[in-house]
């Protein structure tokens, strides 16, 4: 059995939040992300649309920043486990990275919408 198997609760938010820290550190993607959810934040502060607006754009957010680090964590093991040239790793990143523009067009459409909301009013 794997030593983080069934550690306890801040043992693991520990290596989460590890996780987390070297992905900000290492990924430039990460980093614009996370200037993206800044702005988001402060749209939300100036326009108050409500809190279930407020909750989708959180959620997409998370969404997008899950997909970064999914995404990192797969280049980091592909690299790890193949560091040359290898069609399958190829298509392994290649389908990672899709994931994170999946979830960013999510993002987009939502503040589409909440934009089309408020001018709606």
């Amino acid at each position: 059995m794997s030593e983080y198997k069934n550690r306890p609760f801040l043992a693991r938010l520990g290596c989460a939040l590890q996780g987390l820290a070297h992905g900000v550190r290492s990924e430039r993607s990460l980093r614009v992300q996370l200037l993206a959810l800044a702005a988001a934040l402060a749209a939300l502060g100036i326009l108050r649309p409500g809190a279930l607006w407020c909750a989708l754009v959180l959620l997409s957010a998370a969404v997008v920043l899950a997909a970064e680090l999914f995404n990192t964590a797969i280049e980091r093991l592909a690299d790890e486990l193949h560091p040359g040239q290898h069609p399958g790793i190829r298509i392994a990143k290649d389908c990672a990275a899709a994931g994170v523009l999946v979830a960013v067009l999510g993002a987009l459409a939502v503040g589409l919408a909440l934009l089309a909301h408020l001018l709606m009013k």
